[in-house]
């Protein structure tokens, strides 16, 4: 089964793409490397991982069903 990740912001631009599913990856450090072998400008790219609209700092298990967003900086206006 494949997980959704949402990109928003530039990250769209980093990726061609708003929306994309892989399969195959048990946890964030796994979904970061192998985003960054997909889209190598991701590596110097800033950016969170939210789950389930709940930003993440660590190395969280990803179990089916979830939704995956990657969010760049932003700022209050």
């Amino acid at each position: 089964m494949a997980i959704s990740i949402l990109f928003f912001g530039q990250l769209t631009d980093v990726t061609g793409c708003s929306q994309l599913k892989i399969a195959h990856v048990r946890d964030t450090d796994q979904l970061k490397d192998s985003l960054v072998e997909r889209y190598p400008l991701l590596a110097h790219t800033k950016y969170v991982i939210a789950i389930d609209k709940k930003i993440i700092r660590t190395n969280v298990m990803l179990p089916q069903e979830v939704e995956v967003a990657l969010l760049p900086p932003f700022s209050g206006g």
